[in-house]
């Protein structure tokens, strides 16, 4: 990308309730207050404000219990992706599980959204390096790109040395998928999520920033209940509650802020744009 040009970074929301990396009984999140739908669409309202447009990655369980929300994300003309069905982490699945999941969570998206679904992002970006074999059930299940690895170090998920830059990757049925990274600023600091909520917004104006100078776009993601100061607090360790209380109340002016900084797109918008995806796969071409 040329340096004179201002780069537009991604926008990356991942479309999952509060409980989802809460509670790790599958079968009984029904038992939990439903705020998804109110916190996403103050994620959407704070889009629309700004004429930010950015890729949604939506929990296959979240889209079964609100479709209408799904299809308001497609309608304002965002990317609707794929986060998997029930969020579980990917090495805690075997290939056939994985595939399973990923192909099943593509058809019901791509039925709401009445567009094809070019996307996947990981739960917990728990793609890693003994996971090997997930890109290739992605290529299986129909997805041209993942944005599943974090480039850095973290005691749950990771990658270190991974590019940060988009990377194809072969599998070994002979296809190949790209990876696009979410940014790690200073190999430890994901951009966005609770990092986003508990340093100073200078500091990640100031990383946007230099991307920018060096013609680089960063992946900036959010999770919807972290703009809900109003969603039940987390039960768990310390780590849990504080990763999952700070910030919440300035989360969405944040967002706003941000948005009137930095321009944003969807992946699929720029991976277009820069010829790694057809022009025809792209949602609305």
């Amino acid at each position: 990308m040329s340096p004179l040009r201002r780069p537009r970074h991604y926008l990356t929301i991942d479309v999952e309730d509060y409980f989802h990396s809460e509670d790790s009984n599958v079968t009984g999140w029904d038992r939990h207050e439903l705020r998804v739908e109110r916190s996403t669409e103050t994620v959407l309202q704070c889009c629309a404000h700004a004429g930010v447009r950015g890729t949604f990655f939506v929990l296959g369980w979240v889209a079964d219990r609100c479709p209408s929300l799904v299809r308001r994300i497609a309608a304002a003309g965002h990317e609707v992706a794929s986060h998997g069905y029930s969020h579980r982490f990917v090495y805690d699945q075997d290939p056939a599980e994985f595939l399973e999941d990923v192909r099943r969570t593509r058809g019901i998206l791509e039925d709401l959204a009445g567009a094809p679904v070019l996307g996947y992002r990981a739960p917990y970006f728990s793609l890693v390096a003994r996971t090997p074999w997930a890109h290739g059930c992605l290529v299986e299940a129909g997805y041209l790109y993942s944005s599943s690895v974090f480039p850095g170090s973290n005691p749950r998920y990771g990658i270190p040395g991974h590019p940060q830059e988009p990377t194809r990757v072969a599998v070994p049925t002979g296809g190949a998928i790209w990876e696009i990274p979410v940014t790690a600023f200073l190999s430890r600091i994901g951009c966005g999520g609770v990092y986003f909520r508990a340093l100073p917004y200078r500091f990640f104006a100031n990383q946007l920033g230099q991307h920018e100078r060096g013609g680089r776009r960063a992946v900036f993601y959010l999770h919807p209940w972290e703009t809900d100061p109003g969603k039940p607090p987390a039960h768990g360790s310390l780590g849990l509650r504080l990763r999952h209380g700070i910030g919440l109340r300035h989360a969405a002016p944040r967002l706003a802020r941000l948005f009137s900084e930095f321009a944003f797109e969807p992946i699929a918008d720029g991976l277009q744009e820069e010829g790694r995806l057809p022009a025809a796969s792209v949602v609305g071409a």
